[in-house]
């Protein structure tokens, strides 16, 4: 099986010119650490969590001011959609990384693959005991409600 099978390609995207409070912001609407920086449909690189408070509360920036070409990492890692996933999942595991960025043959940014793009097709051929719900049901019914900000601050003052 192909990545070009498992990946994402409907994916957002910031732009290098973009200011990290609306890269933190998206990824907070998406419930993303990691976002993919494109410039013409090329990836640029990938600004992360990390990268954003790096340069925001260690360097004490103003994030509305900053630019993502200014914090994030230009050398990204990336895989092709004609690889195939198991030698993805090897390269994942051997960089450490839970999602990459999936490129095409003239090196244009057309989805995103992930740990668990790549373990669902294994889940989906393991047998289900009777009367035991599928994990993801269970972690589904496990996660709390998301608070939005304004919630969590009365919910925090109550």
């Amino acid at each position: 099986m192909k990545i070009r099978d498992v990946m994402t390609p409907d994916i957002e995207v910031v732009a290098p010119e973009d200011t990290l409070t609306t890269a933190a912001q998206l990824m907070a609407d998406l419930d993303f650490e990691v976002l993919p920086v494109s410039e013409n449909d090329r990836l640029a690189g990938m600004i992360t969590g990390r990268d954003i408070a790096m340069r925001v509360v260690a360097d004490g920036c103003d994030p509305k001011q900053v630019t993502v070409i200014q914090a994030m990492t230009c050398d990204a890692l990336y895989c092709f959609e004609n690889e195939h996933v198991k030698t993805v999942s090897q390269k994942m595991a051997d960089w450490w990384v839970r999602r990459l960025p999936v490129v095409n043959q003239d090196k244009r940014l057309i989805g995103m693959v992930s740990l668990a793009d790549l373990t669902a097709p294994n889940a989906a051929r393991r047998p289900r005991e009777v009367g035991v719900p599928s994990p993801s049901r269970r972690l589904r019914a496990a996660r709390p409600a998301r608070l939005t900000r304004g919630a969590r601050r009365t919910t925090a003052a109550a």
